[in-house]
């Protein structure tokens, strides 16, 4: 009984036209991983959540279901807020640029890019007030000359010693700019 699967007699030409599901250019990515910093806070989020789901728990075999409710809903929330977290963090596409903070969700079509270049400038450790001298990734708008906080930056959550991954997805986030601005 022959095994084609498992032998290289079997026909490779057939899937050559298949796009990779990483070629699909229209659906939202990140261009680097989230870093340890964010991970780990995610990470705590989350077994403050497990303790809190397991209070829900207790407090609903003991008391009444309604304050039961409320600690699961702020169990709910936390994990909310955890999965936010990870979220955060410059995607790309082939519609534009999208920078989703915790709160909020900035879109730029590639038509209104104008630049997307590092710059050495004072950045905030961590996203507290607290600033070092750092590199950052500007969006510059075309025909807008109003302030962007800065994509990315060599000191936050995502790069906080680790500036190689800053310089590679800095290099990412420039490139698909420049392809999709003349594009």
């Amino acid at each position: 009984m022959p095994l084609p699967f498992l032998t290289a007699d079997r026909d490779f030409d057939a899937a050559d036209d298949v796009p990779l599901p990483y070629d699909d250019r229209d659906r939202w990515r990140r261009p680097y991983r989230p870093g340890p910093w964010r991970v780990g806070a995610a990470a705590l989020l989350l077994l403050l959540a497990s303790f809190v789901l397991f209070a829900a728990v207790i407090i609903a075999a003991t008391a009444p279901v309604s304050s039961a409710g409320v600690v699961f809903a702020i169990a709910l929330v936390v994990i909310g807020c955890a999965l936010r977290l990870l979220r955060m963090g410059v995607w790309v596409s082939a519609r534009g640029l999208r920078h989703v903070g915790f709160v909020s969700t900035r879109t730029v079509p590639w038509e209104q890019v104008g630049s997307v270049r590092t710059v050495q400038q004072p950045v905030r450790l961590l996203g507290l007030p607290r600033t070092v001298q750092g590199q950052a990734l500007l969006l510059v708008r075309q025909g807008r000359a109003d302030a962007v906080p800065p994509l990315l930056t060599t000191h936050n959550a995502d790069f906080l010693g680790r500036e190689l991954a800053f310089d590679r997805a800095a290099d990412s986030v420039e490139a698909w700019a420049d392809e999709y601005r003349r594009g």
